[in-house]
Protein backbone atom coordinates (compact mmCIF):
# COMPACT_ATOMS: atom_id res chain seq x y z
CA UNK A 1 0.00 0.00 0.00
CA UNK A 2 1.04 3.64 -0.35
CA UNK A 3 1.20 4.33 3.41
CA UNK A 4 5.01 3.98 3.54
CA UNK A 5 5.35 7.03 5.81
CA UNK A 6 3.76 4.97 8.60
CA UNK A 7 6.64 2.50 8.74
CA UNK A 8 10.08 3.93 9.48
CA UNK A 9 11.86 0.72 8.46
CA UNK A 10 10.85 1.35 4.85
CA UNK A 11 12.87 4.59 4.75
CA UNK A 12 15.51 4.33 7.49
CA UNK A 13 17.21 7.60 6.48
CA UNK A 14 16.22 10.86 4.80
CA UNK A 15 18.30 9.73 1.81
CA UNK A 16 16.15 6.61 1.46
CA UNK A 17 12.98 8.69 1.77
CA UNK A 18 14.17 11.10 -0.93
CA UNK A 19 15.09 8.15 -3.16
CA UNK A 20 11.61 6.62 -2.82
CA UNK A 21 9.96 9.96 -3.58
CA UNK A 22 12.15 10.45 -6.63
CA UNK A 23 11.52 6.96 -7.99
CA UNK A 24 7.75 7.22 -7.41
CA UNK A 25 7.67 10.51 -9.27
CA UNK A 26 9.72 9.01 -12.12
CA UNK A 27 7.43 5.98 -12.27
CA UNK A 28 4.30 8.14 -12.43
CA UNK A 29 5.63 10.39 -15.18
CA UNK A 30 7.81 8.08 -17.26
CA UNK A 31 7.09 4.43 -16.56
CA UNK A 32 3.34 4.07 -16.05
CA UNK A 33 2.27 5.63 -19.40
CA UNK A 34 4.24 3.13 -21.50
CA UNK A 35 3.72 -0.16 -19.65
CA UNK A 36 0.91 -1.77 -21.61
CA UNK A 37 2.30 -0.76 -25.00
CA UNK A 38 5.66 -2.42 -24.43
CA UNK A 39 4.15 -5.43 -22.69
CA UNK A 40 1.90 -6.06 -25.69
CA UNK A 41 4.73 -5.54 -28.18
CA UNK A 42 7.05 -7.75 -26.10
CA UNK A 43 9.64 -5.04 -26.49
CA UNK A 44 12.36 -3.59 -24.25
CA UNK A 45 12.05 0.18 -23.84
CA UNK A 46 15.70 1.09 -24.30
CA UNK A 47 15.26 4.90 -24.19
CA UNK A 48 13.41 4.59 -20.88
CA UNK A 49 16.16 2.32 -19.57
CA UNK A 50 18.72 5.00 -20.39
CA UNK A 51 16.64 7.48 -18.35
CA UNK A 52 17.16 5.22 -15.33
CA UNK A 53 20.85 5.93 -15.80
CA UNK A 54 20.21 9.65 -15.94
CA UNK A 55 18.50 9.32 -12.56
CA UNK A 56 21.59 7.64 -11.09
CA UNK A 57 19.79 4.34 -10.58
CA UNK A 58 21.74 1.96 -12.82
CA UNK A 59 24.81 2.12 -10.60
CA UNK A 60 22.92 2.39 -7.34
CA UNK A 61 25.16 -0.09 -5.46
CA UNK A 62 28.37 1.08 -7.15
CA UNK A 63 30.64 3.59 -5.33
CA UNK A 64 30.95 7.11 -6.73
CA UNK A 65 34.60 6.50 -7.69
CA UNK A 66 33.33 4.12 -10.39
CA UNK A 67 30.48 6.35 -11.53
CA UNK A 68 27.76 4.97 -9.24
CA UNK A 69 25.56 6.34 -6.47
CA UNK A 70 27.15 4.41 -3.60
CA UNK A 71 23.92 3.47 -1.85
CA UNK A 72 23.05 0.34 0.14
CA UNK A 73 20.92 -2.73 -0.30
CA UNK A 74 17.88 -1.11 1.33
CA UNK A 75 18.04 1.56 -1.38
CA UNK A 76 18.11 -1.15 -4.04
CA UNK A 77 15.08 -2.83 -2.45
CA UNK A 78 13.22 0.50 -2.54
CA UNK A 79 13.91 0.97 -6.25
CA UNK A 80 12.93 -2.60 -7.13
CA UNK A 81 9.68 -2.35 -5.18
CA UNK A 82 8.72 0.97 -6.74
CA UNK A 83 9.55 0.02 -10.32
CA UNK A 84 7.77 -3.33 -10.05
CA UNK A 85 4.62 -1.68 -8.73
CA UNK A 86 4.31 -0.29 -12.26
CA UNK A 87 6.41 -2.31 -14.72
CA UNK A 88 7.94 -5.60 -13.51
CA UNK A 89 9.37 -6.30 -16.97
CA UNK A 90 11.37 -3.10 -17.01
CA UNK A 91 12.42 -3.78 -13.42
CA UNK A 92 13.70 -7.23 -14.34
CA UNK A 93 15.91 -5.66 -17.01
CA UNK A 94 17.06 -3.17 -14.39
CA UNK A 95 17.92 -5.97 -11.95
CA UNK A 96 19.84 -7.95 -14.56
CA UNK A 97 21.91 -4.88 -15.35
CA UNK A 98 22.44 -3.31 -11.93
CA UNK A 99 22.68 -6.41 -9.71
CA UNK A 100 23.62 -9.39 -11.86
CA UNK A 101 26.13 -7.55 -14.02
CA UNK A 102 27.36 -4.23 -12.55
CA UNK A 103 27.32 -5.19 -8.87
CA UNK A 104 28.86 -8.57 -9.66
CA UNK A 105 31.72 -6.84 -11.44
CA UNK A 106 32.18 -4.44 -8.54
CA UNK A 107 32.36 -7.25 -6.01
CA UNK A 108 34.68 -9.54 -7.96
CA UNK A 109 36.68 -7.73 -10.66
CA UNK A 110 40.14 -6.20 -10.39
CA UNK A 111 40.61 -2.47 -9.89
CA UNK A 112 41.52 -1.71 -13.50
CA UNK A 113 38.56 -3.75 -14.74
CA UNK A 114 36.24 -1.81 -12.44
CA UNK A 115 37.59 1.49 -13.74
CA UNK A 116 37.05 0.34 -17.31
CA UNK A 117 33.60 -1.26 -17.12
CA UNK A 118 31.68 0.23 -14.21
CA UNK A 119 31.38 3.88 -15.31
CA UNK A 120 29.57 3.12 -18.61
CA UNK A 121 27.34 0.59 -16.81
CA UNK A 122 26.55 3.02 -13.99
CA UNK A 123 25.84 5.92 -16.32
CA UNK A 124 23.60 3.90 -18.63
CA UNK A 125 25.90 4.13 -21.64
CA UNK A 126 26.10 0.33 -21.59
CA UNK A 127 23.42 -2.29 -21.06
CA UNK A 128 24.76 -5.27 -19.13
CA UNK A 129 23.65 -8.88 -18.70
CA UNK A 130 24.68 -12.05 -16.89
CA UNK A 131 24.76 -15.45 -18.60
CA UNK A 132 24.69 -18.57 -16.47
CA UNK A 133 21.80 -20.80 -17.60
CA UNK A 134 21.96 -23.08 -20.62
CA UNK A 135 19.29 -25.01 -22.47
CA UNK A 136 19.99 -28.11 -20.35
CA UNK A 137 21.51 -26.44 -17.33
CA UNK A 138 19.75 -24.24 -14.78
CA UNK A 139 19.91 -24.99 -11.07
CA UNK A 140 22.62 -27.60 -11.70
CA UNK A 141 25.26 -25.03 -12.65
CA UNK A 142 28.10 -27.56 -12.54
CA UNK A 143 26.57 -29.19 -15.61
CA UNK A 144 27.18 -26.17 -17.84
CA UNK A 145 28.93 -26.95 -21.10
CA UNK A 146 30.27 -23.55 -22.14
CA UNK A 147 34.07 -23.80 -22.17
CA UNK A 148 36.87 -21.28 -21.71
CA UNK A 149 40.35 -22.21 -22.92
CA UNK A 150 43.44 -20.08 -22.41
CA UNK A 151 45.39 -19.54 -25.63
CA UNK A 152 48.33 -17.18 -26.01
CA UNK A 153 47.43 -15.42 -22.79
CA UNK A 154 43.77 -14.92 -23.74
CA UNK A 155 40.64 -16.82 -22.76
CA UNK A 156 38.56 -18.11 -25.67
CA UNK A 157 34.92 -19.04 -24.99
CA UNK A 158 32.73 -21.49 -26.87
CA UNK A 159 29.16 -22.38 -25.97
CA UNK A 160 25.57 -21.22 -25.77
CA UNK A 161 23.60 -19.59 -22.97
CA UNK A 162 19.81 -19.57 -22.73
CA UNK A 163 17.12 -17.45 -20.99
CA UNK A 164 19.41 -14.42 -20.80
CA UNK A 165 17.73 -11.21 -19.67
CA UNK A 166 19.13 -8.17 -21.53
CA UNK A 167 21.11 -10.47 -23.82
CA UNK A 168 19.68 -8.54 -26.76
CA UNK A 169 18.66 -4.89 -26.54
CA UNK A 170 16.42 -4.54 -29.61
CA UNK A 171 14.41 -6.38 -32.23
CA UNK A 172 17.43 -6.60 -34.55
CA UNK A 173 19.27 -9.06 -32.29
CA UNK A 174 21.81 -6.47 -31.24
CA UNK A 175 23.81 -7.95 -28.34
CA UNK A 176 24.07 -6.18 -25.00
CA UNK A 177 27.13 -4.00 -24.52
CA UNK A 178 28.73 -6.45 -22.10
CA UNK A 179 27.86 -9.77 -20.54
CA UNK A 180 29.23 -11.53 -17.50
CA UNK A 181 29.54 -15.16 -18.60
CA UNK A 182 30.12 -18.29 -16.51
CA UNK A 183 32.12 -21.04 -18.21
CA UNK A 184 34.13 -24.17 -17.48
CA UNK A 185 37.89 -23.50 -17.34
CA UNK A 186 40.86 -25.71 -16.40
CA UNK A 187 40.44 -25.00 -12.67
CA UNK A 188 36.66 -25.06 -12.62
CA UNK A 189 33.78 -22.72 -13.30
CA UNK A 190 35.06 -19.20 -13.86
CA UNK A 191 33.58 -15.79 -14.69
CA UNK A 192 34.40 -13.76 -17.79
CA UNK A 193 33.37 -10.39 -19.12
CA UNK A 194 32.54 -10.44 -22.83
CA UNK A 195 32.16 -7.12 -24.60
CA UNK A 196 29.80 -6.45 -27.48
CA UNK A 197 32.77 -5.83 -29.77
CA UNK A 198 34.21 -9.30 -29.15
CA UNK A 199 34.33 -11.36 -32.33
CA UNK A 200 32.13 -14.45 -32.12
CA UNK A 201 29.62 -12.95 -29.66
CA UNK A 202 26.10 -12.99 -31.09
CA UNK A 203 22.41 -13.38 -30.31
CA UNK A 204 20.75 -16.66 -31.22
CA UNK A 205 17.11 -17.44 -30.61
CA UNK A 206 14.96 -14.63 -29.23
CA UNK A 207 12.42 -15.91 -26.71
CA UNK A 208 8.90 -14.80 -27.58
CA UNK A 209 5.41 -15.65 -26.30
CA UNK A 210 6.52 -15.56 -22.67
CA UNK A 211 3.80 -15.81 -20.04
CA UNK A 212 5.01 -12.61 -18.39
CA UNK A 213 7.88 -10.11 -18.11
CA UNK A 214 7.30 -9.36 -21.77
CA UNK A 215 8.90 -5.91 -21.61
CA UNK A 216 12.17 -7.60 -20.72
CA UNK A 217 14.12 -9.08 -23.62
CA UNK A 218 15.12 -12.73 -23.20
CA UNK A 219 17.32 -14.59 -25.64
CA UNK A 220 19.97 -17.17 -26.38
CA UNK A 221 23.58 -15.97 -26.55
CA UNK A 222 26.20 -17.65 -28.70
CA UNK A 223 29.95 -17.62 -28.09
CA UNK A 224 32.10 -18.91 -30.96
CA UNK A 225 35.82 -18.54 -30.39
CA UNK A 226 34.96 -15.42 -28.43
CA UNK A 227 37.45 -13.60 -26.22
CA UNK A 228 36.50 -13.17 -22.57
CA UNK A 229 38.22 -11.29 -19.76
CA UNK A 230 38.70 -13.35 -16.60
CA UNK A 231 37.07 -11.84 -13.49
CA UNK A 232 38.84 -12.84 -10.30
CA UNK A 233 40.68 -16.14 -10.48
CA UNK A 234 39.95 -19.36 -12.29
CA UNK A 235 37.63 -21.66 -10.37
CA UNK A 236 36.29 -18.88 -8.10
CA UNK A 237 33.05 -18.25 -9.93
CA UNK A 238 30.83 -20.52 -7.81
CA UNK A 239 31.72 -18.51 -4.71
CA UNK A 240 31.18 -15.28 -6.63
CA UNK A 241 27.84 -16.60 -7.81
CA UNK A 242 26.67 -17.50 -4.31
CA UNK A 243 27.56 -14.05 -3.01
CA UNK A 244 25.65 -12.32 -5.77
CA UNK A 245 22.69 -14.68 -5.62
CA UNK A 246 21.99 -13.48 -2.09
CA UNK A 247 21.62 -9.88 -3.29
CA UNK A 248 19.70 -10.99 -6.38
CA UNK A 249 17.17 -12.94 -4.32
CA UNK A 250 16.55 -10.05 -1.94
CA UNK A 251 15.92 -7.68 -4.84
CA UNK A 252 13.73 -10.25 -6.61
CA UNK A 253 11.74 -10.46 -3.37
CA UNK A 254 11.39 -6.67 -3.51
CA UNK A 255 9.97 -7.02 -7.02
CA UNK A 256 7.31 -9.34 -5.62
CA UNK A 257 6.49 -6.68 -3.03
CA UNK A 258 5.86 -4.15 -5.78
CA UNK A 259 3.54 -6.54 -7.59
CA UNK A 260 1.70 -7.41 -4.38
CA UNK A 261 1.30 -3.77 -3.37
CA UNK A 262 -0.11 -2.69 -6.71
CA UNK A 263 -2.56 -5.58 -6.87
CA UNK A 264 -3.71 -4.91 -3.31
CA UNK A 265 -4.28 -1.25 -4.17
CA UNK A 266 -6.25 -2.18 -7.29
CA UNK A 267 -8.58 -4.58 -5.48
CA UNK A 268 -9.04 -2.12 -2.62
CA UNK A 269 -10.05 0.70 -4.97
CA UNK A 270 -12.22 -1.49 -7.20
CA UNK A 271 -14.12 -3.07 -4.31
CA UNK A 272 -15.06 0.40 -3.05
CA UNK A 273 -16.52 1.52 -6.39
CA UNK A 274 -18.05 -1.68 -7.73
CA UNK A 275 -21.55 -2.26 -6.40
CA UNK A 276 -23.56 -5.45 -6.27
CA UNK A 277 -27.05 -5.85 -4.84
CA UNK A 278 -27.09 -2.18 -3.88
CA UNK A 279 -23.80 -1.79 -2.03
CA UNK A 280 -20.03 -1.82 -2.68
CA UNK A 281 -18.66 -5.34 -2.88
CA UNK A 282 -16.17 -4.59 -0.08
CA UNK A 283 -19.06 -5.12 2.34
CA UNK A 284 -19.29 -8.80 1.42
CA UNK A 285 -17.35 -11.37 3.45
CA UNK A 286 -15.95 -13.17 0.43
CA UNK A 287 -14.29 -9.97 -0.80
CA UNK A 288 -13.18 -8.94 2.68
CA UNK A 289 -11.35 -12.24 3.04
CA UNK A 290 -9.33 -11.63 -0.12
CA UNK A 291 -8.43 -8.06 0.82
CA UNK A 292 -7.68 -8.64 4.49
CA UNK A 293 -5.58 -11.76 3.87
CA UNK A 294 -3.66 -9.94 1.15
CA UNK A 295 -2.95 -6.96 3.39
CA UNK A 296 -1.60 -9.15 6.19
CA UNK A 297 0.51 -11.24 3.81
CA UNK A 298 1.91 -8.16 2.11
CA UNK A 299 2.88 -6.35 5.28
CA UNK A 300 4.50 -9.46 6.74
CA UNK A 301 6.52 -10.09 3.58
CA UNK A 302 7.46 -6.42 3.36
CA UNK A 303 8.80 -6.35 6.91
CA UNK A 304 10.80 -9.54 6.27
CA UNK A 305 12.35 -8.20 3.06
CA UNK A 306 13.33 -4.82 4.47
CA UNK A 307 14.71 -6.30 7.68
CA UNK A 308 16.80 -8.76 5.67
CA UNK A 309 18.12 -5.96 3.47
CA UNK A 310 18.95 -3.85 6.52
CA UNK A 311 20.84 -6.59 8.31
CA UNK A 312 22.57 -8.06 5.27
CA UNK A 313 26.33 -7.67 5.57
CA UNK A 314 27.00 -6.91 1.93
CA UNK A 315 30.53 -5.70 2.61
CA UNK A 316 32.47 -3.21 0.56
CA UNK A 317 35.29 -5.43 -0.64
CA UNK A 318 35.66 -8.52 -2.79
CA UNK A 319 36.90 -10.58 0.14
CA UNK A 320 33.51 -10.62 1.82
CA UNK A 321 32.56 -14.20 2.66
CA UNK A 322 28.93 -15.25 2.54
CA UNK A 323 27.66 -16.43 5.92
CA UNK A 324 25.24 -19.38 6.17
CA UNK A 325 22.62 -17.20 7.87
CA UNK A 326 22.75 -14.73 4.99
CA UNK A 327 21.89 -17.39 2.45
CA UNK A 328 19.18 -18.68 4.77
CA UNK A 329 17.56 -15.25 4.95
CA UNK A 330 17.95 -14.33 1.27
CA UNK A 331 16.43 -17.68 0.30
CA UNK A 332 13.69 -17.21 2.89
CA UNK A 333 12.61 -13.77 1.73
CA UNK A 334 12.46 -14.84 -1.91
CA UNK A 335 10.51 -17.99 -1.04
CA UNK A 336 7.96 -16.03 1.01
CA UNK A 337 7.69 -12.90 -1.12
CA UNK A 338 7.44 -14.66 -4.49
CA UNK A 339 4.47 -16.67 -3.28
CA UNK A 340 2.86 -13.62 -1.69
CA UNK A 341 3.19 -11.66 -4.94
CA UNK A 342 1.57 -14.35 -7.04
CA UNK A 343 -1.16 -15.13 -4.47
CA UNK A 344 -2.18 -11.48 -4.08
CA UNK A 345 -2.27 -11.01 -7.85
CA UNK A 346 -4.48 -14.09 -8.07
CA UNK A 347 -6.84 -12.72 -5.41
CA UNK A 348 -6.97 -9.38 -7.21
CA UNK A 349 -8.18 -11.10 -10.36
CA UNK A 350 -10.84 -12.87 -8.31
CA UNK A 351 -12.03 -9.63 -6.68
CA UNK A 352 -12.20 -7.80 -10.01
CA UNK A 353 -13.95 -10.72 -11.70
CA UNK A 354 -14.25 -10.23 -15.45
CA UNK A 355 -12.35 -6.96 -15.29
CA UNK A 356 -9.51 -8.77 -13.56
CA UNK A 357 -9.23 -11.18 -16.45
CA UNK A 358 -8.65 -8.44 -19.04
CA UNK A 359 -5.97 -5.80 -19.35
CA UNK A 360 -7.82 -2.67 -18.26
CA UNK A 361 -6.87 -2.88 -14.59
CA UNK A 362 -3.59 -4.69 -15.31
CA UNK A 363 -3.85 -7.23 -12.50
CA UNK A 364 -3.76 -10.02 -15.07
CA UNK A 365 -0.37 -8.72 -16.25
CA UNK A 366 0.96 -8.61 -12.69
CA UNK A 367 -0.26 -12.18 -12.20
CA UNK A 368 1.64 -13.25 -15.32
CA UNK A 369 4.75 -11.35 -14.29
CA UNK A 370 4.63 -12.69 -10.72
CA UNK A 371 5.02 -16.30 -11.84
CA UNK A 372 8.54 -15.72 -13.11
CA UNK A 373 9.63 -14.78 -9.59
CA UNK A 374 8.90 -18.33 -8.42
CA UNK A 375 11.31 -19.59 -11.10
CA UNK A 376 14.07 -17.09 -11.86
CA UNK A 377 16.97 -16.51 -9.47
CA UNK A 378 16.39 -19.88 -7.85
CA UNK A 379 13.19 -21.90 -8.08
CA UNK A 380 11.04 -22.18 -4.99
CA UNK A 381 11.96 -25.87 -4.86
CA UNK A 382 15.68 -25.01 -4.83
CA UNK A 383 15.08 -22.48 -2.07
CA UNK A 384 13.21 -25.07 0.00
CA UNK A 385 16.15 -27.45 -0.39
CA UNK A 386 18.65 -24.77 0.65
CA UNK A 387 16.63 -23.64 3.64
CA UNK A 388 16.16 -27.18 4.93
CA UNK A 389 19.88 -27.85 4.52
CA UNK A 390 20.90 -24.64 6.31
CA UNK A 391 18.50 -25.29 9.18
CA UNK A 392 20.04 -28.71 9.84
CA UNK A 393 21.73 -28.73 13.21
CA UNK A 394 20.23 -25.42 14.35
CA UNK A 395 18.54 -26.04 17.68
CA UNK A 396 17.01 -22.61 18.17
CA UNK A 397 15.52 -20.50 15.40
Amino acid sequence: MSDWKTFSFLNPTEEHKALRNMVRDFVTKEVEPQVQEFDRKEQFNLPLFHKLGEQGLLGLLIPAEFGGSGMDLTASVIVHEELSASDPGLCLAYLAHSVLCAYNIYRNAGLEQKKLWLPPLSEGKWVGAMAMSEADCGTDVRAMKTKAVKKNGKYILNGRKMWITNGSIDENKTPCDCCLVYAQADKGISAFLVEKTSSGFSVGQKIKDKLGMRASNTCELIFENCEGHLIGKEGEALLQMVRNLEVERITLAAMSLGIARRCLEEMNHYSSKRESFGKPIRFYGQIQKHIAQSYGDFQAARAYVYETARSYQSGSDSNHVSLPNQRLQSDGVKLVASRVGKDIADRAIQVLGGYGYVGEYRVEQFWRDAKLLEIGGGTIEALEKNITKDLHGISSI
